[in-house]
């Protein structure tokens, strides 16, 4: 399987049904994360997830592209609440596993107006 597609594995695995117990398949136990609200390897992850759940998040799936050992994904998230964010996650992979993670988030984007008529997506 190619990196891009275990990256898109695993946003569905986890946060679409939910399934933790599968993190030894996808993360290292080691795994880093650049996230200052997460912390690092796979009970950061745990930890985390078992949080984000509460706020009942929708993905939708704008994009997603990958060289070499890295996978952006560029996606719609929106919460229970109304709240909007817009997320780019970067992916390092080595072996068939996540090793590093990177996110750009701009949240609450149902309150934001634009300027222009390009569209927040």
């Amino acid at each position: 399987m190619n990196n891009k597609k275990l990256v898109q594995q695993f946003i569905k695995m986890f946060f679409v049904n939910g399934k933790i117990e599968k993190i030894p398949e996808y993360i290292v136990e080691d795994y880093i994360q650049h996230n200052p609200r997460v912390e690092t390897g796979h009970e950061g992850f745990i930890n985390f997830f078992k949080k984000f759940q509460n706020f009942k998040p929708k993905f939708e799936l704008l994009n997603i592209c990958s060289e070499d050992n890295m996978v952006f994904l560029f996606h719609k998230c929106t919460f229970a609440d109304g709240t909007v964010n817009k997320v780019c996650d970067i992916f390092l992979l080595e072996n068939h596993q996540i090793v590093e993670h990177w996110d750009v988030i701009e949240s609450h984007l149902e309150k934001v107006k634009s300027i222009n008529n390009n569209g927040i997506f």
